[in-house]
């Protein structure tokens, strides 16, 4: 399916292994970015002329089309810089209905921004952060998170599939089980809604976060979903144009949701490419696709197993990621020695706590995706080899 993306054609031999951290575009959504530059390159909802007016309706279809895909109201959907934006709007928003000693629960698995915000609460309004217990391997579990709840827990903010690791976690159970405790559910969907179908309705999250540049659409947009009796209660987070309906010298009346949160100037072209991305989605066997990408990181991991000079740290779960290290060879080391030939990640992809858990500064990452394929597996293992040939004769092996 290669011939879908433009730059393969750009990079007959690119072998990306990087999805995890943002996908490859195909060409449907890098025309539908181009058209609006082309064909509008206007600001939507403020101008009455026809190129305004049909630019707003594109973006207005566009959050239909979301809604839609993920079974919402499209009034629950929110336009947003990003998964990181939209998880930061949810602490911000919350804050508000927050008091000293409310316990949220998080985990070390999460990524930073679904992390830190709450964090920053823990510092400016005295919340307690209330981690689950992950199981030696770094799965988040039932059991454990019944641990972890207790009568002053009010908000559960946890990732719905590692981006380190690719495990996923029983998310709907957690949610049954904080409602029925009257509990707020963030989620963060960054790695889930690249890989399969999201129904949000059946879900039950209050808060729903994730970007677009994951799941073949454009960098800079991300949605937030919530709730409507949570949207309708809340205060925005920022103020400024086209959010409100009345302002005067001493008093400001927002618009009805989502418009209230969607201060200033939309991502109109993003926005435009990212209904493109979702009809892609719905073009694709997702589970099917989701099995292919994950068979073919089970040929890969079986490989590197052969190989003693490597080790591996999710190993036990069928996700389209390996999280692995070169012993002796620090990740940035070894990805730079790759550089050349394949895609990789290396570090701690912005989630530290979970490498501090796992006991290793920094990891490579290899996700495998949509448009990998058997050849991309036998490049990556033919230069893993060459990497520890490599470090083997400059002494880092031993």
């Amino acid at each position: 399916m290669k011939e879908l993306f433009p730059i393969y054609e750009v990079h007959k031999d690119l072998v990306y292994l990087d999805s995890s951290a943002s996908s490859l575009k195909p060409k449907m959504v890098i025309d539908a970015v181009s058209n609006y530059y082309n064909n509008y390159s206007c600001n939507i909802e403020r101008g009455i002329y026809k190129i305004c007016f049909d630019a707003t309706r594109i973006c207005e279809d566009a959050r239909q089309n979301i809604a839609s895909y993920l079974n919402v109201d499209s009034e629950e959907i929110i336009f947003t810089r990003g998964a990181s934006s939209s998880l930061n709007m949810v602490a911000s928003m919350l804050k508000d209905i927050l008091k000293e000693g409310d316990e949220v629960i998080v985990s070390e698995l999460e990524h930073h921004s679904s992390f830190l915000p709450f964090l920053r609460l823990s510092k400016t309004i005295g919340i307690k952060l209330v981690f689950v217990e992950l199981t030696p391997d770094g799965h988040i579990t039932v059991e454990n998170f019944k641990k972890a709840l207790s009568p002053k827990t009010k908000v559960v903010a946890l990732t719905h599939v590692s981006n380190v690791l690719g495990y996923i976690t029983p998310i709907k159970e957690i949610i049954e089980l904080s409602h029925k405790n009257n509990i707020i559910v963030s989620v963060d969907g960054a790695q889930a809604i690249p890989h399969f179908r999201v129904d949000l309705k059946d879900l039950d999250a209050d808060f729903y976060s994730f970007s677009f540049h994951k799941c073949f659409g454009p960098t800079g947009l991300g949605v937030l979903y919530g709730k409507k009796k949570y949207l309708n209660m809340l205060e925005p987070v920022e103020l400024g144009g086209e959010m409100n309906s009345t302002v005067t010298k001493d008093s400001v009346t927002y618009k009805d949701i989502p418009y209230k949160f969607e201060a200033g100037t939309m991502p109109i072209a993003e926005i435009f490419g990212a209904s493109k991305a979702i009809d892609f989605l719905r073009s694709l066997d997702l589970l099917k696709e989701e099995e292919k990408a994950i068979s073919l990181r089970n040929i890969a991991l079986s490989e590197l197993k052969k190989m003693d000079e490597i080790i591996i740290y999710n190993d036990t779960d069928s996700s389209s990621i390996i999280s692995f290290n070169i012993k002796g060879v620090h990740s940035h080391d070894a990805v730079s020695y790759l550089s050349e030939s394949i895609c990789l990640r290396a570090g701690q992809h912005c989630a530290e706590p979970l490498h501090n858990f796992l006991g290793v500064n920094a990891t490579l990452r290899a996700s495998f995706y949509y448009y990998n394929d058997l050849e991309d597996v036998k490049v990556f293992i033919s230069k893993i080899k060459d990497a520890i040939n490599f470090f083997k004769e400059v002494g880092l092996i031993v």
